[in-house]
């Protein structure tokens, strides 16, 4: 698996549309990232959490993140204008 780093985008799928990019990484030497929720702010995710990491992307494991994340996650292109 590719080492995280920052400014990786995040994905909840693979081949979706990004949701958010990584800000920091394993902060304070926790097992953890720091990952910016496009429309939501920073989120702490932990490395369990991280389902693979390629082509400077970061897929999250949908099971291992919590409800806060996930709502987050589904309201992250809400603000986008579809006629861009």
């Amino acid at each position: 698996m590719e080492k995280i780093q920052e400014g990786f985008d995040v994905f909840l799928h693979d081949g979706e549309k990004a949701v958010g990019a990584v800000r920091q990484v394993s902060p304070h030497g926790r097992p953890e990232i720091v990952v910016y929720i496009e429309n939501a702010g920073d989120f702490t995710v932990p490395l369990s959490a991280v389902e693979d990491v390629h082509s400077e992307k970061v897929v999250l494991h949908s099971a291992r993140i919590d409800k806060p994340l996930k709502d987050a996650i589904g309201h992250a292109h809400l603000r986008e204008d579809p006629t861009i």
